[in-house]
C-alpha cells in the first residue's frame, strides 16, 4: 500500500496524519477539479512534525486526499458536530461549499468501497502501532495532527487561534496531558483554545481511552503560522512550497509540545 506510510519509533507516542494526502486514487476523473479535490489538505503538516520521528515517535500518514475519503470521520457517516456545517466521510463539497463532483456523487456502495480500500487500512495501521507500543509502555499518547486555513466563514466565525487543542471535553486524555500541551501553547503568545470549534475528530474520540492507558489529543493548527493564506486560495499559486525558515517559530513550539507528550507518557 504505497499510499500508506508508517514510520516506526519506540517512544510511547503515535502521531496520526490523516489529511496530508493529495492522491485521488482511482476516482480522480470523477471530480470537477483536481485542484479543488486537493485544496483542503492539511498542507505540509508532515513536514512540521518530521522532528517527532527524530524524537522516537511513530508516524502514520495517508497519501490519499480527504476529498476521496476522510479517515477522520465517523465511518457510519454520523456527524461529529451536529448542528454545525462540516464535511462528511466522502465529502461532496469543499470547505467553502463548492461542489466537488460534476455528475453523480458517491452512493452507498461507492462509499463502502472507499472505506475498504483506504479507511480501514489506515485505522488498522494506527491500531497496530498503538497496540505495539502499549505492549511495552504503561501509557501511550495518540496525537492527531491537523491544520486548516485561519478564516473559513462557512465553517467557523472569525479567525482561529493558532493552536486548537481537542480532547472532546476532557474525555479522551488525562487533564495533565491537556494542561501540559495548553501551557506550552499559551507561553508561545500565538493564541490557543482547548475544545473550541475543533473538539477532536473521530480518531481522537475513538482511540482516546485513558482508563486503558491510551490518551488521545488533537491539534488543529491555523495555517497562517507557517504559510501565507490568501482570502480565497486560487490555483496554481496556492499553497506555497514549504518554507522551513518561515515555519521555524511554529516548529519550535511543536517540538516542545511533542516533548511534553513524551514526558507525560513516560511519567
Amino acid at each position: 500500500m504505497s499510499w500508506l506510510k508508517v514510520t516506526r519509533g519506540d517512544a510511547p507516542l503515535v502521531i496520526g496524519l490523516p489529511h496530508t494526502g493529495t492522491g485521488l486514487g482511482d476516482v480522480a476523473e470523477r471530480f470537477r477539479s483536481h485542484w479543488l479535490a486537493r485544496r483542503d489538505a492539511d498542507w505540509w503538516v508532515d513536514r512540521l512534525y518530521a522532528v517527532a520521528a527524530e524524537m522516537g515517535a511513530t508516524l502514520v500518514c495517508t497519501g490519499v486526499s480527504r476529498s476521496v475519503i476522510d479517515v477522520n470521520r465517523d465511518p457510519s457517516g454520523a456527524s461529529l458536530y451536529p448542528g454545525q456545517v462540516t464535511t462528511g466521510l466522502c465529502p461532496v463539497e469543499t470547505f467553502d461549499g463548492e461542489p466537488l463532483y460534476a455528475d453523480a456523487e458517491p452512493d452507498s456502495d461507492e462509499i463502502a468501497r472507499r472505506r475498504a480500500l483506504w479507511f480501514e487500512p489506515y485505522h488498522a495501521a494506527l491500531s497496530a502501532e498503538i497496540a505495539r507500543l502499549r505492549a511495552s509502555h504503561p501509557r501511550v499518547v495518540l496525537y492527531d495532527a491537523h491544520s486548516i486555513r485561519s478564516h473559513i466563514p462557512r465553517l467557523f466565525a472569525g479567525i482561529l487561534p493558532q493552536f486548537n487543542i481537542g480532547t472532546d471535553g476532557g474525555s479522551t486524555c488525562a487533564s495533565e496531558l491537556t494542561s501540559a500541551v495548553a501551557d506550552i501553547c499559551a507561553a508561545s503568545g500565538l493564541g490557543h483554545v482547548v475544545d473550541g470549534r475543533f473538539r477532536g475528530g473521530w480518531t481522537t474520540r475513538h482511540y482516546g481511552r485513558p482508563e486503558t492507558g491510551v490518551h488521545a489529543i488533537q491539534m488543529e493548527l491555523a495555517m497562517r503560522g507557517y504559510l501565507d493564506e490568501p482570502e480565497t486560495p486560487r490555483a496554481p499559486d496556492w499553497p506555497p512550497e514549504f518554507d522551513a525558515e518561515r515555519a521555524a517559530p511554529l516548529t519550535a513550539v511543536l517540538r516542545d509540545v511533542i516533548a511534553a507528550c513524551l514526558a507525560f507518557a513516560r511519567s
